[in-house]
């Protein structure tokens, strides 16, 4: 299988449309015939990295590529960046304001959970002009 590759658009405060790349992205892994434990971890990662861009960014875009030995999902957005990225990195630590939590959202487990779905996990971020997320999943343990 060579290369697929798909890019969805993440509009800022879309809260009605998130969460439809993730759920396209675990629709394409299934019609694939991807293991259901690759297709679980690239499914959450996408979802998380989804969220945040609706919550946090001023709206951006997840690519999404399948190579032989592995996915890659790449969250990028235009801003406004993460100020402490080592601090966001932390369980529970959340920038989102009151409304976003009593939508159930913003509970801070977002970037620990992109970093824990994923083999490969970076995140570049300048404040003023974005965060670029990127993640990768192995699909054979040991490649």
């Amino acid at each position: 299988m060579g290369n697929i590759s798909y890019e969805f658009q993440v509009e800022k405060d879309d809260f009605e449309r998130a969460g439809e790349a993730s759920s396209k992205i675990k629709k394409i892994l299934r019609q694939l015939g991807m293991d259901s434990g690759i297709i679980r971890r690239v499914a959450i990662g996408a979802y998380e990295a989804e969220i945040n861009l609706v919550i946090h960014s001023l709206g951006g875009i997840i690519s999404f590529s399948i190579e032989p030995k592995s996915i890659t999902i790449i969250a990028k957005d235009s801003g406004p960046g993460i100020e402490n990225v080592e601090l966001a990195m932390k369980e529970g630590y959340s920038t989102a304001p009151e409304r976003i939590r009593e939508m159930g959202f913003g509970a801070g487990m977002g970037l620990p959970n992109m970093k824990k779905c994923s083999d490969s996990f970076s995140i570049e971020s300048v404040v003023g002009k974005g965060t670029v997320i990127t993640m990768k999943m192995m699909l054979k343990d040991g490649d």
